[in-house]
């Protein structure tokens, strides 16, 4: 089958389209025919070599397709359904077969999804309702600030407050060029990330960096602030215990990959929630695809800083 690999770690430059062993589902797995497979900041960090994989290595943590077949003991899917996935625990979407457990396969029949929308909401949206729900533990009328809101996740995460009963949502931006993208996405306000004030009850940090340090000083007491990655590519940033302490603050983390190989019952209960939002309207997610052979130009343009919504590749040949 056709796959975009990662042969050595690097640069955009170094992915490429190659032949590759078609998988086959294992027990509780199953094989999907990919029609469109999500790009995020997580497959370039695969692509760097920030996270270790084996080489060479098909990136891909979200698609979208139709049931190709079932390993054993698998039961509610059926061959030829519809589906989006998650395919974060081993990666593989960047390719036209990839393979999940059954438990990450979110049945798409009854939706009007176009297959690029549907590829877009397994990582983004159902990680916007784990970090608010499951982590934050998010409460009717809270306070929410969001780092990073024009961007995939950004973009899912003020929706998501909103649904959940936010009360004030605000996000931040790195550029005033994207403040006007990101208002259409649920936020009462947009700011530069610099300019960010007041309190709050929750704080999503997805940046890293100055803004890590910050979110901690806009916390209100009792505030949560749910670290979720370092797009910044800073230095870490330390928080001093005594401080959470002596503030009544609290600082948690949340990793997808990690949290669909040790929850995947619970993630796929998120990723169905997600896509019924997205069916329903109550979900937007701004898509744009590209040609799987263009997966180096997705990476290029999710590390300059500069895109607004989702990029999705074109796996299937039509």
């Amino acid at each position: 089958m056709r796959a975009i690999t990662i042969p050595e770690f690097g640069d955009a430059g170094v992915l490429r389209l190659d032949e590759v062993k078609t998988p086959e589902p294992g027990p509780g797995q199953v094989a999907i025919d990919v029609a469109y497979a999500g790009a995020n900041f997580a497959e370039i960090l695969y692509r760097q070599g920030i996270a270790d994989v084996p080489l060479p290595f098909v990136p891909g943590i979200e698609v979208s397709g139709r049931v190709r077949a079932l390993g054993p003991g698998v039961e509610g899917l059926r061959v030829g359904q519809p589906v989006a996935a998650l395919t974060i625990v081993d990666s593989g979407g960047y390719a036209e077969v990839a393979v999940t457990a059954a438990d990450l396969v979110a049945p798409l029949d009854g939706y009007d999804l176009e297959p690029g929308l549907a590829a877009a909401l397994p990582s983004n949206s159902t990680t916007a309702f784990l970090v608010l729900d499951r982590v934050a533990r998010i409460e009717p009328g809270e306070s929410v600030l969001v780092h990073a809101a024009a961007g995939g996740v950004g973009s899912q995460l003020g929706q998501a407050a909103r649904l959940l009963g936010a009360g004030r949502v605000v996000g931040t931006v790195g550029s005033a060029a994207k403040i006007e993208a990101a208002r259409a996405f649920g936020y009462d306000d947009v700011v530069l990330r610099e300019e960010a004030s007041g309190r709050f009850d929750i704080v999503v940090d997805m940046v890293g960096g100055p803004a890590r340090r910050s979110s901690l000083d806009l916390l209100a007491p009792m505030g949560r602030m749910v670290v979720m990655g370092n797009a910044s590519g800073a230095e870490d940033v330390g928080i001093p215990a005594n401080e959470l302490w002596l503030s009544n603050k609290t600082v948690s983390g949340f990793n997808l990959a990690a949290f669909s190989a040790a929850f995947p019952e619970e993630a796929g209960r998120a990723l169905r929630r997600a896509v019924a939002g997205a069916a329903s309207g109550d979900l937007r997610v701004r898509v744009e695809s590209l040609p799987l052979e263009q997966a180096a130009q997705a990476h290029r343009r999710i590390e300059s800083g500069r895109t607004t919504g989702k990029l999705v590749l074109e796996v299937a040949r039509h």
